[in-house]
């Protein structure tokens, strides 16, 4: 019989989905030495961790509702800088190779975009702006 001095911690779900896309984001590190050494496959491993990024961002942007006002609102502004920074490189990269970006590598940008437009627009930040990155006041 189990005392109540014995029983488990209860498991945390959020941990437990970070510590999943940590255990993605490792494989498709490791996944990525595989490529071709050609010019698609360096962009793909040049991408990677741009990939990452955004994936770390759009997660954590999912529990800004736990941090209060202002740190929430730094969190947005730092997101921010980190979508425009890892998605366009992610947007040059494609296209000075004269390729259009993979959809799942635009989606990827604009999950995390909605994310942020979605954090700011809870009713603590501001609203987002035409760009869906800015923040402007009401």
């Amino acid at each position: 019989m189990v005392t109540p001095a014995e029983t488990p911690d209860p498991l945390r779900p959020e941990s437990l989905t970070w510590a999943a896309l940590l255990g993605r984001w490792v494989e498709f590190a490791r996944a990525s030495t595989a490529w071709p050494a050609d010019a698609a496959g360096r962009r793909w491993k040049d991408s990677v961790p741009d990939v990452v990024q955004l994936q770390a961002v759009w997660f954590a942007l999912g529990h800004t509702d736990e941090l209060d006002d202002d740190q929430r609102a730094l969190g947005c502004d730092r997101a921010a800088v980190l979508i425009a920074r890892h998605g366009g490189a992610l947007r040059q990269r494609w296209s000075a190779a004269g390729d259009e970006m993979p959809d799942g590598l635009a989606d990827l940008i604009r999950d995390a975009e909605s994310a942020l437009a979605a954090a700011r627009g809870s009713g603590r930040g501001g609203e987002v702006g035409p760009d869906g990155v800015g923040d402007t006041e009401a």
